[in-house]
């Protein structure tokens, strides 16, 4: 059986992201997935996150090849390696979590939070990231300048700690796809690893919108400006190299300035921001889709 038939018969199962992240792309799935290349040789997305793409182009059986992704964060790579080896104990610990929390939400949240062993297994750090994700404050991943994760509680009724169905369909599309996790700054992989007629999908920390907008904690290190000029050198570079590219960023004018060689390929769309603390402030943003190929063909 061809590998792009298997992907097809073994791939039914619908997967979506298991943790809530800032700038996720659920919501504009249906805009990018209108702008996605129709061949590419490789699939990479070095700003992995929550994965919304990656699990759309699975469950919709377009993953037409093998798929890197890449991420910085160390917690985040652990939970999506733990889910692709040893998904059956990660469940066991999530339900534990479930449990403890429906007693004492405030308690056992702080107690993950504060009093975490710093020892713990690999399995444990994975459950106790997807657990603090689905309890804390508007599914916040920020991380202070030592990187302990200092997000307070949220306010949730009812939080699905254990989606346990969910995770099996994810593990079932880590394991029978040709998937490649790395923990790496996306400069090493894109410039070592990537050849002509890939497919890059760029979705790195947004430049922030006002001088109150700004959140990169997704690391201790954050995402400058210098990052961002970096990264858009590396946009050209891949150009060069054949490559096709498709940033998601927020619509603002470093951004624009950045990406001017490329204005023929930019969409403006429009999208939430679920992260604002006011509702009535989620609403009304701009957002960029900047690709380096022709997305009406």
């Amino acid at each position: 059986m061809r590998y792009r038939e298997k992907i097809l018969s073994e791939h039914r199962s619908k997967c979506y992201p298991f943790l809530k992240w800032a700038g996720g792309k659920t919501q504009l799935l249906p805009k990018i997935s209108r702008v996605l290349p129709q061949s590419y040789a490789r699939y990479f997305e070095p700003f992995l996150g929550g994965g919304a793409l990656f699990f759309y182009m699975i469950s919709n059986n377009s993953m037409r090849s093998e798929a890197h992704l890449i991420d910085i964060n160390k917690e985040l790579i652990n939970t999506y390696n733990i889910i692709k080896s040893n998904v059956e104990e990660l469940i066991v610990i999530l339900s534990k979590y479930q449990e403890v929390y429906n007693k004492s939400p405030v308690k056992s949240y702080y107690d993950l939070r504060d009093k975490f062993d710093r020892n713990a297994t690999s399995i444990e750090k994975a459950a106790r990231t997807i657990a603090l994700n689905k309890t804390c404050y508007n599914g916040l991943y920020r991380v202070n300048r030592n990187g302990e994760f200092n997000v307070p509680m949220g306010r949730y009724k009812k939080p699905g700690i254990c989606d346990s169905e969910n995770l099996r369909n994810i593990n079932n599309a880590l394991l029978n796809s040709k998937t490649h996790l790395y923990l790496s700054d996306y400069r090493t992989v894109l410039v070592d690893k990537t050849k002509e007629d890939d497919f890059i999908y760029l979705d790195p920390p947004y430049d922030p919108v006002s001088t109150t907008a700004k959140f990169t904690g997704y690391t201790k290190c954050g995402f400058t400006d210098n990052d961002q000029r970096d990264l858009s050198q590396i946009f050209m570079k891949l150009t060069d190299r054949g490559c096709k590219v498709l940033l998601s960023s927020s619509d603002t004018p470093f951004i624009r300035e950045l990406y001017k060689d490329f204005s023929r390929y930019t969409h403006r769309v429009n999208a939430l921001r679920t992260i604002n603390s006011s509702s009535s402030k989620r609403t009304g943003h701009k957002e960029l889709l900047i690709s380096n190929y022709d997305t009406n063909t």
